[in-house]
């Protein structure tokens, strides 16, 4: 077995042994510490992308419904009808001499 791999397995074999399984071993817990040790990590880079993301849909959402009271507050404002309709509906106002029935679901 030439190549790569028999290098890799002489290496492991060889005088330097003992050098080469200690670096090995040293990467190995370097990158352990550094995907699941404490502090900034790879774990909570994850986790804050992910953060963000939903934040950035909450935002998204927030815009969204911002937009649609803004609609609703300049149709309260310039369209008696539907003024009309909003305290009908939310407050149970009538014009006097008007039968108001109360339907609830």
């Amino acid at each position: 077995m030439s190549g790569i791999f028999g290098k890799i397995r002489d290496a492991y074999r060889g005088p330097r042994r003992k050098f080469v399984w200690f670096v090995t071993l040293a990467t190995a817990v370097f990158l352990f510490v550094w995907i699941v040790g404490p502090g900034n990590t790879v774990i909570h880079w994850i986790d804050a992308a992910l953060e963000t993301r939903r934040q950035e849909k909450l935002i998204e959402q927030y815009k969204q419904q911002n937009a649609e009271m803004e609609h609703r507050l300049k149709m309260l404002r310039n369209d008696r009808d539907t003024l009309e309709k909003f305290a009908r509906e939310q407050f149970r106002f009538a014009v006097p001499g008007e039968d108001v029935y109360i339907v609830e679901d």
